[in-house]
């Protein structure tokens, strides 16, 4: 898991287990291209389309998702959309599947920020559980495995109810304005026809060629 501080008081979150899937795919990817250049030639890389979707994946599914706060809000790097969430339009942050952020119209969640699961407490330890945002623990100081502090979400969580729970007590953000304020979401739609056309190619090169 990996918090990287960059310039701007801004924070990106990225779980450091995606990148390792990110690397399997790109391994296997090369693994898989210079194979068939060594067995069957230069002729057969037409064939090699679904090693590039792996790779494709590797980069859209793992590489590139994080959470990224900022003083003006979070922004969700999802695979296919971009969600900016301003501070002002935030009612709760929840980690029952993934860091979701919960404003009044809709719920976002992070992908880059899944939660652990019902096993995900097995290997939590005291310090795990201890000095999270008020707003982390529930009734008798209970805490979701989605919180912990050794889990994606619950990384991601205390960097953005931190955040909040900070600007809120400097006046920064002002209660009362998430039904007015908007979210920005934004649709990636190249990798969408990316994606569409590796598909359409990797089925071509293993059904149809």
């Amino acid at each position: 898991m990996s918090q990287e501080p960059h310039a701007g008081n801004v924070e990106i979150f990225k779980a450091r287990t995606s990148r390792l899937f990110a690397w399997i795919c790109w391994a296997v990817a090369a693994f898989g291209i210079v194979v068939t250049l060594v067995v069957a030639g230069p002729g057969a890389l037409l064939g090699t389309t679904p090693l590039l979707l792996i790779a494709f994946l590797g980069w859209l599914l793992f590489w590139r998702p994080a959470v990224e706060v900022r003083d003006s809000g979070v922004t969700l790097e999802n695979p296919y959309r971009t969600i900016e969430v301003p501070w002002d339009a935030l009612v709760q942050v929840d980690t029952r599947y993934a860091l979701t952020l919960m404003t009044p119209r809709k719920k976002y969640p992070a992908w880059a920020a899944p939660a652990p699961g019902i096993w995900g407490g097995r290997n939590a330890r005291p310090e795990h559980l201890k000095g999270l945002p008020g707003t982390s623990y529930g009734p008798g100081s209970s805490v979701r495995p989605g919180d912990l502090r050794n889990t994606d979400s619950g990384i991601a969580a205390v960097l953005v109810r931190s955040r909040w729970q900070s600007l809120v007590e400097s006046g920064r953000v002002e209660p009362g304005r998430a039904e007015d304020t908007l979210v920005t979401v934004s649709v990636a739609w190249f990798r969408v026809a990316a994606t569409v056309a590796l598909v359409a190619a990797s089925y071509w090169a293993v059904f149809l060629q």
